[in-house]
């Protein structure tokens, strides 16, 4: 190989270097804009079929406004279901606040003794403003959620007329490759949401249920709270354990109740969602569970939460499209499974 040849490869791959450097920028820079429309986009490819099968019995218009029906009232079960564990998490800590001080001023006293001086009482404005600040930023994710249901509203009736667009754009063969790739994606897409979902009703009756046989107070609460944080894989399982314990701690006081309901809930979220769910995820999207886990942190890194809840969908998109060439089918070949 020529010194012409080797200085023309290391060029390009500095430049490849550079351009996804730049791309990255940009997907942070641009994260009102790019990251609803690819929500939106991961719920269509979710929908479509949906609205496919339902127009074999019934006319277009009336499938179109079935399937928004259909996600109009998830997005309201999800509102719903948000507002009522605040109210209720917000009702117990009040009703509960006099066991949390003397849980405090226990905790303060042990701290003291082992030389970190804590303050010795809470503040309880402070710590009502911050489940208000708390409460306001999930009230304005919940708005966001809602915006991208208009998006998905606005852009599931614009798949037919995008699809004839793309056809009418490309060659015969071409329009093969597009189609096939768009089914898989499509697919993957499907099958991921409905891991999830599977694996996010079972983690959160679980939780529920232990909630009740241990006695512990806000039961539906914190199933409601483990469903919901299920689709962040790992991280929304560890931060699903802390609130049912602290909350132990309040209502039981002492440590051998909180312990139990701690062991109860990490055997759960062990056995549920850090075996099978990222094994499900793997066999159905063909991703290693490796490759979930820097997925899920990369695409935190660049969108936060909402990043992380449609990291698996994303990297598989990126998979399958990345398989279609030989350049990048390296890639492909190093995140499957």
């Amino acid at each position: 190989m020529s010194d012409d040849q080797v200085e023309h490869r290391y060029r390009n791959r500095l430049l490849t270097l550079i351009a996804a450097v730049v791309l990255i920028g940009a997907l942070k820079a641009a994260f009102a804009v790019v990251m609803p429309i690819a929500f939106a986009a991961i719920i269509v490819a979710a929908l479509w079929p949906l609205k496919r099968r339902l127009a074999r019995h019934m006319p277009s218009w009336l499938a179109y406004t079935l399937t928004l029906l259909s996600l109009v009232a998830i997005l309201g079960a999800f509102a719903a279901a948000v507002y009522l564990s605040i109210g209720q998490v917000i009702a117990a800590l009040t009703a509960n606040w006099a066991s949390l001080e003397k849980g405090y001023g226990q905790l303060a006293g042990w701290a003291a003794e082992h030389g970190v001086p804590i303050a010795g009482t809470i503040n309880r404005q402070r710590i009502m403003a911050l489940l208000q600040m708390l409460a306001g930023g999930v009230y304005g994710f919940v708005t966001y959620v809602g915006f991208i249901g208009i998006i998905v509203m606005l852009g599931l009736p614009e798949v037919p007329r995008l699809k004839r667009r793309l056809y009418e754009m490309m060659e015969s063969g071409d329009r093969g490759e597009l189609l096939t790739v768009g089914e898989d994606i499509s697919a993957q897409v499907r099958r991921y949401l409905g891991t999830t979902l599977a694996t996010s009703i079972l983690t959160g009756v679980a939780s529920a249920l232990w909630s009740w046989m241990t006695g512990l107070e806000l039961a539906l609460v914190w199933g409601i709270l483990n469903f919901l944080l299920n689709f962040i894989p790992v991280i929304g399982n560890i931060v699903g354990i802390v609130p049912p314990v602290l909350f132990a701690f309040v209502q039981f006081g002492g440590w051998q109740m909180p312990a139990l309901v701690f062991v109860g809930f990490v055997v759960l979220q062990l056995t549920i969602s850090n075996v099978v769910y990222p094994l499900l995820q793997g066999k159905q999207l063909s991703l290693s569970p490796l490759a979930i886990i820097v997925a899920m942190t990369f695409w935190s890194w660049v969108w936060g939460i909402a990043g992380a809840l449609i990291a698996v969908p994303l990297t598989a998109a990126i998979v399958i499209i990345c398989g279609q060439f030989e350049r990048s089918r390296w890639i492909c070949k190093l995140l499957s499974a």
